[in-house]
Protein backbone atom coordinates (compact mmCIF):
# COMPACT_ATOMS: atom_id res chain seq x y z
CA UNK A 1 0.00 0.00 0.00
CA UNK A 2 2.88 2.34 0.83
CA UNK A 3 4.24 1.86 -2.66
CA UNK A 4 0.92 2.86 -4.20
CA UNK A 5 0.71 5.91 -1.96
CA UNK A 6 4.22 6.97 -2.96
CA UNK A 7 3.30 6.54 -6.64
CA UNK A 8 0.38 8.93 -6.13
CA UNK A 9 2.01 11.44 -3.81
CA UNK A 10 1.54 15.07 -4.81
CA UNK A 11 4.96 15.39 -6.51
CA UNK A 12 4.36 12.18 -8.48
CA UNK A 13 0.86 13.31 -9.51
CA UNK A 14 2.31 16.62 -10.69
CA UNK A 15 5.11 14.94 -12.65
CA UNK A 16 2.63 12.69 -14.50
CA UNK A 17 0.51 15.78 -15.21
CA UNK A 18 3.42 17.77 -16.61
CA UNK A 19 4.36 14.92 -18.94
CA UNK A 20 0.79 14.83 -20.24
CA UNK A 21 0.23 18.58 -20.64
CA UNK A 22 3.73 19.59 -21.69
CA UNK A 23 5.41 16.58 -23.34
CA UNK A 24 9.05 16.59 -24.34
CA UNK A 25 8.23 17.24 -27.98
CA UNK A 26 6.42 20.50 -27.21
CA UNK A 27 6.99 23.44 -29.53
CA UNK A 28 9.53 26.18 -28.85
CA UNK A 29 6.86 28.65 -27.74
CA UNK A 30 6.21 26.93 -24.43
CA UNK A 31 7.66 27.19 -20.96
CA UNK A 32 6.61 25.58 -17.68
CA UNK A 33 7.78 25.69 -14.05
CA UNK A 34 6.82 23.82 -10.90
CA UNK A 35 6.50 25.59 -7.57
CA UNK A 36 9.63 25.71 -5.43
CA UNK A 37 8.04 23.52 -2.74
CA UNK A 38 8.58 20.55 -5.07
CA UNK A 39 12.34 21.06 -5.15
CA UNK A 40 12.83 19.61 -1.67
CA UNK A 41 14.38 16.19 -1.16
CA UNK A 42 11.52 15.01 1.08
CA UNK A 43 7.86 15.81 0.48
CA UNK A 44 6.88 14.63 3.97
CA UNK A 45 9.19 13.44 6.76
CA UNK A 46 10.37 10.02 5.72
CA UNK A 47 8.85 10.41 2.23
CA UNK A 48 11.71 11.20 -0.17
CA UNK A 49 10.95 12.63 -3.58
CA UNK A 50 12.34 10.47 -6.35
CA UNK A 51 15.17 12.21 -8.23
CA UNK A 52 13.47 11.43 -11.54
CA UNK A 53 10.36 13.27 -10.32
CA UNK A 54 12.38 16.37 -9.39
CA UNK A 55 14.19 16.25 -12.72
CA UNK A 56 10.85 16.06 -14.52
CA UNK A 57 9.39 19.01 -12.59
CA UNK A 58 12.42 21.32 -12.99
CA UNK A 59 12.82 24.24 -13.44
CA UNK A 60 11.32 25.62 -10.25
CA UNK A 61 9.97 29.08 -9.50
CA UNK A 62 7.43 30.63 -7.13
CA UNK A 63 4.91 32.30 -9.47
CA UNK A 64 1.85 34.08 -8.14
CA UNK A 65 -1.28 33.55 -10.24
CA UNK A 66 -4.58 34.85 -8.90
CA UNK A 67 -4.57 34.72 -5.12
CA UNK A 68 -1.92 32.05 -4.70
CA UNK A 69 0.90 29.99 -6.13
CA UNK A 70 -0.13 27.10 -8.39
CA UNK A 71 1.77 23.84 -8.23
CA UNK A 72 2.51 24.03 -11.94
CA UNK A 73 2.20 26.98 -14.29
CA UNK A 74 3.15 27.11 -17.92
CA UNK A 75 2.55 28.67 -21.30
CA UNK A 76 2.02 26.45 -24.31
CA UNK A 77 -0.33 25.06 -26.90
CA UNK A 78 -2.16 22.03 -25.46
CA UNK A 79 -3.66 19.17 -27.43
CA UNK A 80 -7.18 19.92 -28.62
CA UNK A 81 -8.57 17.11 -26.42
CA UNK A 82 -7.44 18.98 -23.31
CA UNK A 83 -9.43 22.16 -23.98
CA UNK A 84 -13.10 22.61 -24.75
CA UNK A 85 -12.50 25.47 -27.19
CA UNK A 86 -9.51 26.14 -29.38
CA UNK A 87 -7.89 29.42 -28.43
CA UNK A 88 -8.13 31.97 -31.20
CA UNK A 89 -4.93 33.58 -32.39
CA UNK A 90 -1.31 32.46 -32.19
CA UNK A 91 -0.49 33.27 -28.57
CA UNK A 92 -0.45 30.12 -26.41
CA UNK A 93 -2.58 30.11 -23.24
CA UNK A 94 -1.30 30.36 -19.67
CA UNK A 95 -2.14 27.13 -17.83
CA UNK A 96 -2.28 26.65 -14.02
CA UNK A 97 -2.43 23.27 -12.27
CA UNK A 98 -3.23 22.35 -8.68
CA UNK A 99 -2.20 18.82 -7.74
CA UNK A 100 -3.50 16.73 -4.87
CA UNK A 101 -1.96 13.43 -3.82
CA UNK A 102 -2.61 10.64 -1.37
CA UNK A 103 -2.13 11.66 2.29
CA UNK A 104 -2.94 10.03 5.64
CA UNK A 105 -6.23 11.96 5.68
CA UNK A 106 -7.17 11.19 2.07
CA UNK A 107 -7.17 13.41 -1.05
CA UNK A 108 -8.57 16.93 -0.71
CA UNK A 109 -9.99 17.22 -4.22
CA UNK A 110 -12.55 19.94 -3.47
CA UNK A 111 -9.90 22.25 -2.07
CA UNK A 112 -7.84 21.66 -5.20
CA UNK A 113 -10.78 22.60 -7.43
CA UNK A 114 -11.39 25.81 -5.50
CA UNK A 115 -7.68 26.68 -5.64
CA UNK A 116 -7.62 26.06 -9.41
CA UNK A 117 -10.69 28.27 -9.83
CA UNK A 118 -8.90 31.10 -8.04
CA UNK A 119 -6.09 30.93 -10.60
CA UNK A 120 -8.56 31.81 -13.37
CA UNK A 121 -8.27 35.45 -12.31
CA UNK A 122 -5.04 35.47 -14.33
CA UNK A 123 -4.70 32.09 -16.05
CA UNK A 124 -6.44 31.17 -19.31
CA UNK A 125 -7.20 27.64 -18.12
CA UNK A 126 -6.84 25.76 -14.83
CA UNK A 127 -6.83 22.10 -13.81
CA UNK A 128 -7.06 19.89 -10.76
CA UNK A 129 -4.82 16.83 -11.04
CA UNK A 130 -5.54 14.04 -8.52
CA UNK A 131 -5.59 10.25 -8.21
CA UNK A 132 -8.40 9.07 -10.50
CA UNK A 133 -9.98 6.90 -7.80
CA UNK A 134 -10.34 9.93 -5.50
CA UNK A 135 -12.36 12.07 -7.94
CA UNK A 136 -16.09 11.80 -7.25
CA UNK A 137 -19.08 12.79 -9.37
CA UNK A 138 -19.63 15.66 -6.93
CA UNK A 139 -16.09 16.85 -7.66
CA UNK A 140 -16.71 16.71 -11.39
CA UNK A 141 -19.96 18.64 -11.09
CA UNK A 142 -18.27 21.36 -9.03
CA UNK A 143 -15.40 21.55 -11.52
CA UNK A 144 -17.78 21.94 -14.47
CA UNK A 145 -19.63 24.74 -12.68
CA UNK A 146 -16.35 26.56 -12.01
CA UNK A 147 -14.78 25.87 -15.43
CA UNK A 148 -11.93 23.85 -13.93
CA UNK A 149 -10.45 20.91 -15.81
CA UNK A 150 -9.91 17.62 -13.98
CA UNK A 151 -7.18 15.09 -14.72
CA UNK A 152 -7.34 11.64 -13.16
CA UNK A 153 -3.90 10.16 -12.47
CA UNK A 154 -3.15 6.43 -12.20
CA UNK A 155 -0.19 4.94 -10.33
CA UNK A 156 1.10 3.75 -13.72
CA UNK A 157 1.35 7.36 -14.86
CA UNK A 158 -1.65 7.18 -17.19
CA UNK A 159 -3.72 10.38 -17.26
CA UNK A 160 -7.47 10.42 -17.92
CA UNK A 161 -9.17 13.64 -18.95
CA UNK A 162 -12.25 13.73 -16.70
CA UNK A 163 -13.33 17.35 -17.23
CA UNK A 164 -12.21 19.72 -19.97
CA UNK A 165 -11.98 23.46 -19.22
CA UNK A 166 -12.83 26.32 -21.56
CA UNK A 167 -10.07 28.76 -22.43
CA UNK A 168 -10.84 32.27 -21.22
CA UNK A 169 -9.14 35.60 -21.81
CA UNK A 170 -7.31 37.19 -18.92
CA UNK A 171 -4.97 39.96 -17.93
CA UNK A 172 -1.22 39.53 -17.73
CA UNK A 173 0.68 40.63 -14.62
CA UNK A 174 4.44 41.00 -14.28
CA UNK A 175 4.56 37.58 -12.65
CA UNK A 176 2.60 35.74 -15.31
CA UNK A 177 4.41 37.91 -17.85
CA UNK A 178 7.67 36.24 -16.78
CA UNK A 179 6.34 32.91 -18.04
CA UNK A 180 4.93 34.42 -21.22
CA UNK A 181 8.30 36.09 -21.81
CA UNK A 182 10.16 32.79 -21.45
CA UNK A 183 7.74 31.08 -23.82
CA UNK A 184 8.10 33.79 -26.45
CA UNK A 185 10.64 34.01 -29.24
CA UNK A 186 12.55 36.51 -27.08
CA UNK A 187 12.70 34.51 -23.87
CA UNK A 188 16.01 33.94 -22.11
CA UNK A 189 17.43 30.68 -23.44
CA UNK A 190 20.91 29.24 -23.07
CA UNK A 191 21.64 30.25 -26.65
CA UNK A 192 19.76 33.53 -26.76
CA UNK A 193 22.77 35.84 -26.94
CA UNK A 194 25.97 34.13 -27.97
CA UNK A 195 27.64 37.46 -28.79
CA UNK A 196 28.09 40.50 -26.59
CA UNK A 197 28.39 43.31 -29.14
CA UNK A 198 25.18 44.76 -30.62
CA UNK A 199 26.84 45.62 -33.93
CA UNK A 200 26.92 41.89 -34.74
CA UNK A 201 23.13 41.70 -34.74
CA UNK A 202 22.73 44.92 -36.71
CA UNK A 203 25.26 43.67 -39.23
CA UNK A 204 23.52 40.33 -39.62
CA UNK A 205 20.23 42.13 -40.27
CA UNK A 206 21.83 44.20 -43.04
CA UNK A 207 23.48 41.11 -44.51
CA UNK A 208 20.14 39.33 -44.57
CA UNK A 209 18.69 42.18 -46.64
CA UNK A 210 21.71 42.48 -48.96
CA UNK A 211 21.94 40.56 -52.25
CA UNK A 212 23.43 37.09 -52.08
CA UNK A 213 23.87 34.49 -49.36
CA UNK A 214 23.57 35.98 -45.87
CA UNK A 215 26.38 33.94 -44.28
CA UNK A 216 28.74 34.78 -47.15
CA UNK A 217 27.84 38.45 -46.80
CA UNK A 218 28.54 38.37 -43.04
CA UNK A 219 31.93 36.84 -43.78
CA UNK A 220 32.77 39.18 -46.68
CA UNK A 221 32.16 42.30 -44.63
CA UNK A 222 33.82 40.82 -41.54
CA UNK A 223 30.76 41.45 -39.37
CA UNK A 224 31.50 38.50 -37.08
CA UNK A 225 32.82 34.97 -37.37
CA UNK A 226 30.02 33.30 -35.43
CA UNK A 227 27.27 33.59 -38.05
CA UNK A 228 24.79 31.25 -36.33
CA UNK A 229 25.08 33.20 -33.05
CA UNK A 230 24.50 36.46 -34.93
CA UNK A 231 21.39 35.01 -36.57
CA UNK A 232 20.04 33.68 -33.29
CA UNK A 233 20.64 36.95 -31.45
CA UNK A 234 19.03 38.98 -34.22
CA UNK A 235 15.93 36.84 -33.79
CA UNK A 236 15.93 37.28 -30.00
CA UNK A 237 16.16 41.03 -30.44
CA UNK A 238 13.20 40.97 -32.80
CA UNK A 239 15.14 42.06 -35.89
CA UNK A 240 14.34 38.97 -37.93
CA UNK A 241 11.79 36.20 -37.88
CA UNK A 242 13.79 32.98 -37.85
CA UNK A 243 12.49 29.87 -39.55
CA UNK A 244 12.77 27.97 -42.83
CA UNK A 245 12.62 31.33 -44.59
CA UNK A 246 14.17 34.30 -42.83
CA UNK A 247 12.51 37.65 -43.12
CA UNK A 248 12.99 41.07 -41.55
CA UNK A 249 10.58 42.31 -38.91
CA UNK A 250 9.35 45.89 -38.80
CA UNK A 251 12.24 46.67 -36.43
CA UNK A 252 14.70 45.00 -38.80
CA UNK A 253 13.43 47.09 -41.68
CA UNK A 254 14.06 50.21 -39.60
CA UNK A 255 17.71 49.14 -39.32
CA UNK A 256 17.85 48.85 -43.12
CA UNK A 257 16.24 52.28 -43.54
CA UNK A 258 18.80 53.80 -41.17
CA UNK A 259 21.65 52.20 -43.12
CA UNK A 260 20.39 53.28 -46.55
CA UNK A 261 19.64 56.82 -45.38
CA UNK A 262 23.18 57.08 -44.06
CA UNK A 263 25.10 55.27 -46.83
CA UNK A 264 22.77 54.86 -49.82
CA UNK A 265 22.91 51.03 -49.83
CA UNK A 266 23.26 48.34 -47.18
CA UNK A 267 26.44 47.12 -48.88
CA UNK A 268 28.09 50.52 -48.36
CA UNK A 269 26.84 50.51 -44.79
CA UNK A 270 28.41 47.10 -44.24
CA UNK A 271 31.77 48.48 -45.41
CA UNK A 272 31.74 50.54 -42.21
CA UNK A 273 31.35 47.37 -40.14
CA UNK A 274 34.75 46.07 -41.28
CA UNK A 275 36.55 48.60 -39.09
CA UNK A 276 34.76 47.32 -35.99
CA UNK A 277 35.72 43.67 -36.44
CA UNK A 278 36.88 42.32 -33.07
CA UNK A 279 36.92 45.81 -31.63
CA UNK A 280 36.65 46.05 -27.84
CA UNK A 281 36.08 49.80 -27.84
CA UNK A 282 32.79 51.03 -26.47
CA UNK A 283 30.35 51.25 -29.36
CA UNK A 284 28.77 54.46 -28.02
CA UNK A 285 32.18 56.13 -28.32
CA UNK A 286 33.38 54.44 -31.50
CA UNK A 287 30.15 54.79 -33.55
CA UNK A 288 27.68 56.98 -31.64
CA UNK A 289 25.01 57.06 -34.36
CA UNK A 290 24.95 53.30 -34.80
CA UNK A 291 25.05 52.87 -31.01
CA UNK A 292 21.95 55.05 -30.67
CA UNK A 293 20.20 52.79 -33.17
CA UNK A 294 21.34 49.72 -31.24
CA UNK A 295 20.09 51.34 -28.06
CA UNK A 296 16.61 51.67 -29.53
CA UNK A 297 16.74 48.02 -30.62
CA UNK A 298 17.78 46.87 -27.16
CA UNK A 299 14.95 48.86 -25.60
CA UNK A 300 12.52 46.82 -27.67
CA UNK A 301 13.77 43.70 -25.84
CA UNK A 302 11.28 43.14 -22.96
CA UNK A 303 13.90 42.70 -20.24
CA UNK A 304 15.73 45.97 -20.94
CA UNK A 305 12.98 48.35 -19.89
CA UNK A 306 12.43 46.42 -16.65
CA UNK A 307 16.14 46.49 -15.78
CA UNK A 308 16.53 50.19 -16.55
CA UNK A 309 13.38 51.15 -14.63
CA UNK A 310 14.47 49.29 -11.49
CA UNK A 311 18.02 50.67 -11.64
CA UNK A 312 16.44 54.12 -11.79
CA UNK A 313 14.36 53.23 -8.72
CA UNK A 314 17.48 52.21 -6.84
CA UNK A 315 19.21 55.45 -7.89
CA UNK A 316 16.22 57.43 -6.59
CA UNK A 317 16.66 55.57 -3.29
CA UNK A 318 20.34 56.66 -3.21
CA UNK A 319 21.73 53.27 -4.26
CA UNK A 320 23.72 54.67 -7.17
CA UNK A 321 26.09 51.74 -7.74
CA UNK A 322 24.33 48.53 -6.65
CA UNK A 323 26.21 45.27 -6.96
CA UNK A 324 24.70 42.35 -8.82
CA UNK A 325 23.66 40.76 -5.51
CA UNK A 326 21.99 43.98 -4.33
CA UNK A 327 20.27 44.47 -7.68
CA UNK A 328 18.91 40.93 -7.80
CA UNK A 329 17.66 41.21 -4.23
CA UNK A 330 15.83 44.44 -5.05
CA UNK A 331 14.47 43.12 -8.33
CA UNK A 332 13.22 39.96 -6.64
CA UNK A 333 11.34 42.02 -4.06
CA UNK A 334 9.22 43.66 -6.76
CA UNK A 335 9.29 41.18 -9.66
CA UNK A 336 10.23 37.81 -8.12
CA UNK A 337 9.32 35.43 -10.93
CA UNK A 338 10.82 37.60 -13.65
CA UNK A 339 14.03 38.00 -11.67
CA UNK A 340 14.57 34.28 -11.31
CA UNK A 341 13.84 33.56 -14.97
CA UNK A 342 16.10 36.38 -16.14
CA UNK A 343 19.10 35.92 -13.84
CA UNK A 344 19.22 32.38 -12.44
CA UNK A 345 20.11 29.29 -14.44
CA UNK A 346 17.19 26.90 -14.81
CA UNK A 347 18.94 23.70 -13.70
CA UNK A 348 17.17 21.96 -10.83
CA UNK A 349 20.24 21.99 -8.54
CA UNK A 350 20.86 25.72 -9.16
CA UNK A 351 17.25 26.75 -8.47
CA UNK A 352 17.33 24.70 -5.22
CA UNK A 353 20.59 26.41 -4.29
CA UNK A 354 19.18 29.90 -4.84
CA UNK A 355 15.54 29.53 -3.68
CA UNK A 356 14.00 28.21 -0.49
CA UNK A 357 10.96 25.94 -0.76
CA UNK A 358 8.70 28.98 -0.28
CA UNK A 359 10.40 30.96 -3.03
CA UNK A 360 12.67 33.20 -0.96
CA UNK A 361 16.21 34.04 -2.03
CA UNK A 362 19.24 32.61 -0.29
CA UNK A 363 21.61 35.60 -0.29
CA UNK A 364 24.69 33.45 0.22
CA UNK A 365 23.92 31.56 -2.99
CA UNK A 366 23.74 34.85 -4.92
CA UNK A 367 27.40 35.44 -4.10
CA UNK A 368 28.34 32.46 -6.32
CA UNK A 369 28.83 33.69 -9.87
CA UNK A 370 28.15 30.28 -11.41
CA UNK A 371 24.42 30.37 -10.51
CA UNK A 372 23.78 33.24 -12.93
CA UNK A 373 22.47 33.04 -16.47
CA UNK A 374 25.30 34.01 -18.82
CA UNK A 375 23.11 35.60 -21.54
CA UNK A 376 21.95 38.13 -18.92
CA UNK A 377 25.00 38.86 -16.75
CA UNK A 378 27.52 38.68 -19.60
CA UNK A 379 26.09 39.21 -23.09
CA UNK A 380 23.06 41.40 -22.38
CA UNK A 381 24.86 43.50 -19.78
CA UNK A 382 27.82 44.06 -22.12
CA UNK A 383 25.48 45.13 -24.92
CA UNK A 384 23.81 47.59 -22.55
CA UNK A 385 27.31 48.90 -21.74
CA UNK A 386 28.18 49.26 -25.44
CA UNK A 387 25.08 51.38 -26.17
CA UNK A 388 25.73 53.69 -23.20
CA UNK A 389 23.02 52.49 -20.81
CA UNK A 390 25.18 50.80 -18.16
CA UNK A 391 28.52 51.92 -16.72
CA UNK A 392 30.20 48.49 -16.63
CA UNK A 393 30.66 45.51 -18.94
CA UNK A 394 29.29 42.09 -18.17
CA UNK A 395 31.36 39.14 -17.00
CA UNK A 396 31.17 35.44 -17.78
CA UNK A 397 29.74 33.51 -14.78
CA UNK A 398 33.02 31.71 -14.04
CA UNK A 399 34.79 35.10 -13.86
CA UNK A 400 31.97 36.89 -12.06
CA UNK A 401 32.31 38.35 -8.56
CA UNK A 402 28.66 39.16 -7.77
CA UNK A 403 29.46 41.26 -4.69
CA UNK A 404 31.73 43.49 -6.81
CA UNK A 405 29.91 43.48 -10.17
CA UNK A 406 28.29 46.92 -10.54
CA UNK A 407 24.93 47.50 -12.24
CA UNK A 408 24.46 51.27 -12.62
CA UNK A 409 22.95 53.62 -15.19
CA UNK A 410 25.24 55.95 -17.11
CA UNK A 411 22.55 58.63 -17.23
CA UNK A 412 20.05 58.34 -14.38
CA UNK A 413 17.28 60.95 -14.51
Amino acid sequence: MAGAADALSEPAVLAHTKRRLFPDNEDDRSYVVADTQFSQAEWRPGQPVDADVRDCLAPFNHVQVGGGYPDLVGVGHLESTLLAVERLGDEPPLIAVEAKGVTASGVDTQRGIVQAYDRLHEANAAYLAAPASAVSETDRTLARELNVGVLGIEASGDVTILEVPRVIGNRTTTETGALRFQASAQGVANASFGLNHPKNYLGYTLAQYADGDTAECVSEYRVVGAVDDARRGAAFLGLIEDGPRLRLTGLGREVVRFATARHGTVERALEEFKQWYRSRSRFATEAPDWAQLARRVLFSYPATELLVAELQTLHDDHATEPTLVEFVEHLHSVHPSFTIELFVRSEEAVRRQVLTTDGQLRRRALEDGTVYHAPTVFQLKTMLYHVGLLTDRGREPHRLEPTEDIWALCEPV
